[in-house]
């Protein structure tokens, strides 16, 4: 893909998006029946789609909020279903039709308290810890369209194992939205949002402090604070801004937010590659503002809107995200003393070849999977999997004690992990994958991004 002659050089004006004309277009446009670029997709992180393109529309969240009510009521899913969203501008309105639904069908529903965004694995987190009580399982959705610029929507299903939901499940679901939105949405229970709220099927609670107490149990945070390291973050704008301001406050890091603006417009970005707006924390493009301030920090993170990715950044500049999972897996099998001796680890097959030797040498098993973290839930679920990491920058892992923490990709304990590693070893992870390469050789990589066909 040929750069852009403007790839890492601030947003402009004229590169933002008209938030009132997008929103606009989320009431006003609807998709062409037949027409299959307007047809609800569920790719490997749900439906994504703009509301410019007859592609995310308030018709094509309605019937897939309906289908997502029927298809839990089907699996007799009773508990709450935790619905977050993240910080693009199309996942406001999104949220709102999901709601309208939802509680129209009965569906209790849990939120964050003053309207607050909710990233992924803190969704992935409320179910598990719900689920693992007992009782009526829970359940959840994400409004997000992850990394993709400001004009785009998405919204995923994450059923009670906490993680995207699997094919089977996507399909019935992209099956019967398509199907509702054929038949001019009849089938679709709506209520208006104030008397969804007003039902007593919404609650809004604080979502915040319970992940970030609970971060001790899967990082170690005393490491991280005894150690005084200068930490920076650059949220991207997106939806965990807060978590990371809690996060400093209660474990008394060193921890400075270079930018804590939400706008939806993401005029602080720097320019991708394509010359687009995309907050992706793996490109060094569209992190160029971090970059040029990673000689004040130790170490230095970003996340994307819904904080399912991370970037880590060292002095030496931003990490290639295969380096770091490399490392990443080479330290945490040796500082999880609880972790059994049959516990795995779990690799896209487009993941760099180091990670192979890394998992040869510590002597555990590896576990290719397809490309999309769907293909992790099951075995973080059920702790045969210590370790899920795909080349896109998303992995998870299990707390200390070899249970789950999140079965959908974590950004904030990746980049926490990043901290543990230099806060333990007196070494940050790219000086760690600079040993590796000594040692095992440096494997040649490269990511190459493509739009995607119809067909």
């Amino acid at each position: 893909m040929a750069i852009h002659n403007r790839a890492g050089q601030p947003a402009q004006q004229s590169d933002l998006i008209n938030v009132a004309q997008l929103t606009a277009q989320y009431y006003v446009l609807k998709p062409e029946a037949g027409n299959a670029e307007h047809a609800v997709k569920f790719g490997t992180s749900g439906h994504r789609g703009s509301a410019g393109r007859h592609s995310f529309n308030e018709p094509h969240i309605l019937a897939i909020a309906q289908a997502i009510a029927e298809e839990r009521a089907k699996n007799g899913i009773t508990g709450p279903c935790y619905v977050g969203k993240d910080t693009h501008a199309l996942s406001e309105p999104a949220f709102i039709s999901v709601l309208e639904v939802l509680a129209a069908n009965g569906v209790d529903v849990i939120v964050q308290e003053n309207n607050g965004f909710t990233p992924t694995p803190a969704v992935s987190n409320a179910i598990l810890v719900h689920n693992k009580k007992g009782g009526p399982l829970a359940d959840g959705i994400v409004i997000t369209p992850s990394h993709n610029p400001p004009e785009d929507g998405g919204i995923k299903y994450n059923p009670p194992n906490g993680g995207p939901a699997d094919t089977n499940v996507t399909k019935v679901v992209e099956d019967r939205a398509n199907a509702l939105l054929a038949g001019g949405l009849q089938g679709v229970k709506r209520i208006s949002l104030d008397a969804a709220m007003a039902s007593g099927h919404v609650k809004a609670v604080d979502l915040v402090q319970p992940f970030v107490e609970g971060l001790a149990d899967i990082v170690d945070m005393a490491a991280i604070q005894k150690a005084g390291l200068t930490l920076g973050v650059d949220p991207l704008g997106g939806s965990g801004i807060e978590y990371w301001k809690r996060i400093a406050e209660h474990y008394k890091l060193n921890l400075t937010l270079v930018n804590d603006q939400v706008d939806q417009t993401f005029r602080f970005m720097h320019l991708d590659k394509d010359g687009a707006i995309r907050m992706d924390c793996s490109s060094e493009c569209a992190m160029a503002g971090l970059l040029a301030l990673r000689d004040k920090f130790d170490l230095a993170f970003a996340n994307d809107p819904d904080y399912d990715r991370h970037g880590i950044v060292t002095p030496a500049g931003l990490m290639n995200p295969n380096h770091y999972l490399a490392v990443a897996i080479n330290y945490l099998f040796q500082h999880r003393p609880l972790w059994g001796k049959d516990v795995a680890v779990g690799k896209t097959l487009v993941s760099s070849a180091m990670i192979d030797r890394v998992v040869n040498d510590l002597g555990r098993k590896l576990v290719e999977v397809p490309v999309g973290f769907k293909w992790f839930v099951d075995g973080l679920f059920d702790g045969s999997f210590g370790f899920g990491g795909e080349e896109s920058a998303g992995a998870s892992f299990l707390r200390f004690d070899g249970t789950p923490w999140s079965t959908d990709k974590d950004g904030i304990i990746m980049c926490l992990l990043a901290a543990e590693i230099t806060a333990v070893t007196g070494k940050n992870p790219q000086e760690h994958y600079n040993e590796l390469a000594k040692r095992f050789g440096a494997p040649s990589y490269n990511r190459l991004q493509a739009a995607a066909t119809s067909a």
